[in-house]
């Protein structure tokens, strides 16, 4: 059992008879009252996110989860398809449960998907991910005295800020954890 002040984002619970996976957190104090951690958290089930207010002496259930090495596949509109690479097996995640990190899937990339009592119910992306430059203005001016960027938008759909040298057909490396350019590759 864990309470409030052990939580760290990406931390699975169990909570409302549901497993929900630690968003946002953030203690608070207010003079002359107790503390609490105020949470969002996400619905794996569902994919909805929900803000609680808990006391810091609340009890939770920490999840026991498994990681698995897949790959995948192909998406057909809202379901995204994945093959174990340890037993071949395909299935299925929903794209309401996947949110934002279905930005950064491209085909065959190698995920870890996390299973809670033998069932998939989300994965997690590499660290940094290769992708290349679809769309970005090739004269657009900015200040390049404080090396500012200029918006591009990447083979999966998403649009990142990068420096005014990138061009289109680059392939850059994208950090996953803050959505930002980190170098180009190749």
């Amino acid at each position: 059992m864990i309470t409030p002040n052990d939580f760290r984002t990406g931390l699975l619970v169990r909570f409302k008879n549901d497993i929900y996976e630690i968003v946002e957190y953030q203690r608070v104090k207010i003079a002359q009252r107790r503390a609490f951690v105020r949470t969002k958290f996400k619905n794996l089930m569902t994919g909805r996110t929900i803000e609680e207010n808990l006391s810091s002496d609340e009890k939770f259930e920490e999840l026991e989860v498994e990681r698995k090495k897949s790959r995948y596949l192909y998406n057909d509109g809202d379901s995204y398809h994945y093959m174990d690479m340890e037993h071949y097996d395909q299935f299925v995640l929903p794209k309401e449960i996947l949110g934002d990190k279905i930005s950064y899937l491209t085909e065959n990339l190698i995920v870890d998907v996390i299973y809670i009592d033998g069932k998939p119910l989300t994965m997690e992306v590499p660290t940094f991910i290769d992708l290349e430059v679809v769309e970005t203005d090739p004269d657009y001016k900015g200040d390049t005295a404080t090396g500012g960027g200029k918006p591009a938008k990447l083979s999966t759909g998403m649009v990142v800020s990068v420096p005014f040298f990138i061009g289109v057909g680059t392939k850059i490396r994208i950090d996953t954890r803050t959505n930002t350019y980190v170098e180009r590759v190749g």
